[in-house]
């Protein structure tokens, strides 16, 4: 019942609930819900022919279950009946709780069915449809979340909402039934009412579109600003922002990060440091498997809500990496290596795609896979091994949640070694041996349930991940997972004529052959040109370039705003829906127009700067987001983490490197890590393998023009805005060169 961040930041207004939630109800005669053949045969409803695993977990409610679509909107206009519209994911706890206690219960069921029509929506697979209802629920009450509950009419159009409702009532929330009736007879006696809020929300809605332009200029007072106000909201004890309950911040370290490297500002690293540190030692990171669950109910990042997100862990090894390269903490790069291995382990189809979600629940109990009580760790490791993991994981034998422990590092190993009068090599021989012996008896539990569909958007992200780290790394084991990936992505996720789409299931979802569907939406097509051109400055494969400038053209002619600027959530040709909004907010996941700032740059230094299709500047589209939310991103930070670090390319010189030699040779390998084990955020890497082959890349790759190796041996050339150094040979030339023009470059 959290959502984690505002709402897009334009004006909204709160209106008021038009009803009481009271009173009896009696539906009108002759509109009594019939079952389908189907759900009469075989108790299934028609979420049972849907690939989303969320919807196939409500399949067998008694509630005759819609997906989205054009037959429950004309049976609801066929018979004047108010829509109920459902929202969740398949790894959300209080969508799991709802369900139970509502959607399996037949009284609650059968009163749904009489009132209105049903209709059940993955907010993963459609986001549009969720960022809609989401505004218009805030809008309504002042907070949202998931599962999402709202009514509409039969045009779709919002009039009353929620998020959960208990089956009885309680804390203050109304019995969902009594909401149910109340919303029906509302809808029966009070029409005008009804249609006049609808008509207020959906005037809004269309509204909120509308983001105004700011006069001013890109200069270095938008990051102070930004960095300011995240300054008043750190917690200084704990690490990341706010008190409680404490999400997750990738994008707005790495805004801090780079804010950093361009200023040289000690506050900005140290709140990155001890945010991770902080992060890594709690109960939100899972110290045995690796890998984030979703937030923290506490400030403390102890107890977490227990599901794990494909978008969180990808954003976070990231981050863990790119602190590493700036700080050489080795804590970073474990945890980010830890995280990237989970990832591999337990999240990546046998086709190349990366699933989205771990439940939360297993075995109907939250957390229940990951925690653990004293007498298992001294059953499993014998009392003497137990008694020193123990200390360092802080497991008592009364347990912090529910009566058994999650595992956390209270206190760093050395700390712990001298309070349990051991050496400290000691320590670590015993946490060593214990940690797969444990592991593989979590194994042995009943998993958490698993959400197979793969999302286009969340692949670009991980994909970007996995090339960032074989790349900072070297480690070649990354590399061929994200090239699978990408081959994955770019097989599987398009239409024959080259239309991308957004999900995809496996075979395991569809009972038949696995299959792809819905036009995707604007995060996916920046995420995924963001992993591509990342993958691409790891192995120079020209296809990804090409294919990352094909996707851009795309984006901007079916997404881009001509009159007002940004960018559409949904493309030109999408279904029509009660509003077309824009996606501008960082939440949990960039927002697309952030992603498309970002990317747009790196492609106008990497090509010739210009779209194929209209010939206008790639710079000049990123400019204009940025310019359209330069006041928000002052004043709202928290709102704004990844378009802050979008700005932050804008205010620093871009970085080119041209390489040319053979890429298997040792020297070439040697002038690459020069770079890429350098924390150098604005910097693009191109490569040809030959003198020959530079010239044949040249009209693809400007900066390839002209470069050749001298006197046979791999040659570096380091430029800003294509004003190139003397080229170099030699490892520690290259890192002279870097050293001085990173000074000059700020």
């Amino acid at each position: 019942m959290l959502i984690e961040a505002s709402s897009c930041p334009t004006s909204m207004v709160y209106w008021p609930v038009t009803w009481r939630l009271e009173g009896r109800y009696s539906p009108p005669t002759g509109t009594d819900f019939v079952t389908s053949e189907r759900n009469k045969t075989h108790g299934l409803n028609r979420l049972i022919h849907e690939i989303s695993p969320y919807l196939r977990q409500h399949a067998s409610n008694p509630v005759d279950w819609y997906p989205w679509g054009l037959e429950a909107l004309e049976r609801a206009r066929a018979e004047d009946k108010p829509i109920f519209l459902s929202i969740g994911y398949s790894a959300c706890h209080w969508c799991h709780v709802m369900a139970r206690e509502s959607f399996e219960d037949p009284k609650t069921a059968e009163l749904m069915n009489r009132l209105f029509v049903n209709i059940k929506v993955d907010r993963e697979e459609r986001p549009d449809l969720d960022a809609i209802y989401m505004t218009a629920v805030q809008a309504m009450t002042g907070q949202g979340g998931w599962p999402l509950s709202v009514w509409l009419t039969p045009d779709g159009s919002p009039f009353y909402g929620g998020t959960y409702f208990p089956l009885h009532d309680r804390h203050g929330l109304p019995s969902f039934r009594r909401v149910l009736v109340a919303v029906a007879e509302a809808y029966r006696e009070r029409r005008g009412q009804v249609k006049e809020s609808a008509a207020q929300l959906r005037s809004a809605l269309q509204r909120t579109s509308l983001v105004n332009s700011a006069e001013g200029s890109l200069d270095p007072t938008i990051a102070d600003q930004a960095f300011q106000g995240l300054l008043r909201s750190y917690d200084r004890r704990e690490g990341g922002f706010g008190l409680a309950p404490k999400f997750p911040p990738p994008m707005l370290l790495g805004f801090l990060l780079r804010y950093h490297y361009r200023t040289n500002n000690g506050q900005a690293l140290q709140m990155v440091v001890h945010t991770l540190r902080r992060m890594a030692r709690g109960g939100m990171y899972d110290q045995l498997g690796g890998g984030f669950h979703r937030y923290s109910v506490d400030r403390y990042w102890l107890v977490p809500h227990f599901e794990k997100m494909l978008y969180d862990n990808a954003q976070l090894a990231r981050s863990y990496l790119e602190a590493w390269l700036v700080t050489g903490e080795t804590e970073f790069r474990r945890v980010a290596e830890e995280t990237l291995d989970y990832l591999v382990r337990d999240m990546t189809d046998p086709a190349g795609g990366f699933y989205s979600a771990q439940d939360a629940d297993s075995e109907g109990e939250e957390g229940k896979f990951f925690v653990w009580k004293m007498e298992e760790l001294v059953e499993i490791l014998g009392a003497d091994d137990a008694r020193l993991v123990a200390a360092y994981y802080g497991v008592t034998e009364h347990g912090h949640f529910e009566g058994k422990n999650i595992l956390h590092v209270p206190a760093d190993l050395s700390t712990v070694a001298r309070r349990m009068g051991v050496p400290a090599h000691q320590l670590r021989a015993v946490l060593d041996r214990a940690r797969p012996r444990l592991l593989q008896v979590r194994q042995s539990r009943v998993k958490p349930g698993r959400d197979d569909k793969v999302l286009t958007s969340w692949n670009g992200l991980t994909l970007r991940a996995f090339a960032f780290a074989a790349a900072a790394l070297s480690r070649d084991d990354y590399r061929l997972v994200a090239e699978r990936n990408a081959e994955f992505l770019w097989r599987k996720l398009r239409t024959a004529e080259g239309r991308l789409l957004r999900v995809w299931a496996p075979a395991s979802l569809t009972g038949d052959e696995p299959r792809a569907r819905y036009n995707a939406y604007l995060e996916d097509y920046a995420n995924l040109i963001d992993g591509l051109l990342a993958l691409y400055q790891l192995n120079f494969d020209v296809r990804w370039l090409e294919f990352s400038r094909e996707l851009a053209d795309a984006m901007i002619e079916q997404f881009w705003d001509e009159e007002a600027g940004c960018f559409y959530q949904t493309s030109h040709d999408h279904e029509p829906l009660v509003a077309r909004l824009k996606d501008v907010v960082d939440n949990a996941v960039p927002a697309g127009n952030s992603v498309a700032a970002d990317i747009i740059g790196q492609l106008a230094v990497l090509t010739d700067g210009r779209t194929r299709a209209s010939g206008r500047s790639y710079a000049s589209y990123a400019e204009a987001i940025l310019l359209l939310l330069r006041e928000a991103m002052a004043r709202q930070p928290l709102a704004f983490g990844h378009l802050l670090s979008a700005l932050e390319r804008r205010l620093v010189r871009p970085l080119e490197v041209a390489v040319v030699g053979p890429p298997a040779d040792p020297r070439v390998q040697a002038l690459l890590a020069e770079v890429r084990q350098r924390f150098l955020p604005q910097a693009v890497v191109v490569l040809a393998p030959s003198d020959e082959a530079a010239r044949a890349l040249a009209a693809t790759i400007p900066l390839l023009a002209g470069r050749s190796q001298l006197g046979g041996q791999p040659t570096a050339y380091v430029c800003q805005n294509f004003a190139c150094q003397l080229p170099v040979t030699d490892r520690q030339g290259l890192a002279a060169q870097l050293k001085a023009l990173v000074k000059n470059s700020k």
